[in-house]
C-alpha cells in the first residue's frame, strides 16, 4: 500500500510561492527576448486607437511608433524596412506592391460609414453626379483611395480619366481649391468628407460605399513576419479588440482623436458615430478585389507594370487572429 505523508502548511506555501516565481521569471524572460515592434503611424491614428481602448496596457514587448503624414511615405518606409508594420488603404497598398515592397497583409478591417470616401462639390455647384464631371477639374491625392474612387466613378458612368483634369494635392491643401473654385470637385475620405460637408456644406456627388471595398490593410514586412511573429499576432489581436471598443464608445474615441489631430470635436464625433468597423478575413475574394484595383491602375498608366497581388497577403494570420481576438487582456 502506498502511503501519503502529510505536508507541512509552511512547506506547501513555500512550494507554491516558488512555482509562482518560476512562472513569473519565465514570462519575464520571454518578454525580454521579444524585439520591439516598429509601427508606422499615420497621423497618430493607430496609437490613439490603442491608447484610448486600453490596448497599450500590459504589452509584453516594446512598441515604437513612427509618425507619417500620409499613406505614400508610410508605404515607402515599409518598403525600406524602416518600420515593421503599418496601416494602408487598398489603393496605396497596390502602389507599395508595385514598387516591389516586400510586404504582406496580416489583417484587414472594413469601415462602414456615411461618407467613408466621397467625391464632393461646393454647395452651390451645378454638378449633381458623376456624369456632370466631364470636362471638370477634380482635386485629389495621387494614388490615394480618393483617386481610385474618382476613376471608378467615371468608369461607372461611361467616362474616362481623359474626360477630366486631375489636380494632385494632399488633403490639407485640397479643400482650399474646392472652396475658392480652382477645383470643381474633390475626391477624398473621412474625416475630410465630414469636415467639408459640415463646415462648408459641400454636397456629395458620389459616395464610395458601393464602389470601393472601404478596407484598411495592416501590412507587415516579410522580415517582421519571420522574426517577430509573436509580436504581430498579439498586435493584430489588440487592433481588432480596439476597433470593437471604438464601435461601442464613439464619444471617447472621438475626444481622443480631437486632442491629437486638432480637428474640431464635432467632426470626429460625426465620423465615429457614423462609422462601424469590423474585422475581415484574408480570403480569395478580398485578394481578387485588390487584383481588380491593381489591374485598373495598370490600365490607367499609373502602374508601370502588371502585378500579381496574391503574394502580398498572408492567410496564416486568420486563425491566430480569431483566437487571440477573443482573449481578454
Amino acid at each position: 500500500m502506498r502511503l501519503t505523508l502529510p505536508r507541512h502548511p509552511l512547506l506547501t506555501l513555500l512550494l507554491s510561492l516558488a512555482a509562482t516565481l518560476a512562472v513569473t521569471l519565465t514570462a519575464a524572460a520571454q518578454a525580454a527576448d521579444l524585439q520591439p515592434l516598429r509601427v508606422a503611424n499615420q497621423k497618430s491614428t493607430l496609437k490613439v486607437l490603442l491608447e484610448v481602448s486600453g490596448e497599450l496596457e500590459n504589452v509584453p514587448y516594446p512598441i515604437q511608433f513612427s509618425e507619417f503624414p500620409a499613406a505614400a511615405p508610410l508605404g515607402e518606409a515599409l518598403n525600406a524596412g524602416a518600420v515593421d508594420v503599418g496601416g494602408l488603404g487598398d489603393a496605396p497598398y497596390v502602389f507599395a506592391l508595385g514598387a516591389g515592397a516586400p510586404l504582406k497583409v496580416v489583417s484587414i478591417v472594413h469601415a462602414q460609414g456615411r461618407y467613408t470616401t466621397a467625391i464632393l462639390a461646393p454647395r452651390e455647384s451645378p454638378l449633381n453626379d458623376a456624369r456632370d464631371l466631364k470636362g471638370k477639374r477634380i482635386v485629389t491625392t495621387r494614388g490615394s483611395i480618393g483617386h481610385f474612387l474618382a476613376i471608378k466613378a467615371l468608369r461607372e458612368v461611361g467616362l474616362s480619366t481623359g474626360d477630366v483634369q486631375f489636380i494632385y494635392l494632399l488633403p490639407s491643401e485640397s479643400r482650399l481649391l474646392l472652396d475658392n473654385g480652382t477645383a470643381d470637385a474633390w475626391a477624398t475620405w473621412d474625416p475630410y468628407t465630414t469636415i467639408a460637408t459640415t463646415q462648408s456644406q459641400a454636397k456629395v456627388l458620389v459616395s464610395g460605399d458601393h464602389l470601393l471595398s472601404n478596407h484598411l490593410y495592416l501590412a507587415a514586412t516579410r522580415q517582421a513576419i519571420t522574426e517577430k511573429r509573436a509580436q504581430l499576432d498579439d498586435f493584430v489581436a489588440r487592433i481588432d479588440r480596439a476597433y470593437r471598443w471604438t464601435n461601442a464608445h464613439p464619444e471617447a474615441y472621438a475626444a481622443a482623436l480631437a486632442r491629437v489631430t486638432g480637428l474640431p470635436l464635432e467632426v470626429h464625433l460625426a465620423v465615429a458615430r457614423a462609422t462601424h468597423i469590423e474585422p475581415v478575413a484574408i480570403d480569395d475574394r478580398v485578394i481578387a478585389g485588390l487584383q481588380a484595383t491593381a489591374d485598373i491602375y495598370r490600365e490607367e498608366g499609373l502602374l508601370g507594370k502588371a502585378i500579381d497581388v496574391s503574394s502580398g497577403f498572408d492567410k496564416s494570420f486568420n486563425a491566430p487572429r480569431a483566437q487571440l481576438g477573443q482573449a481578454s487582456r
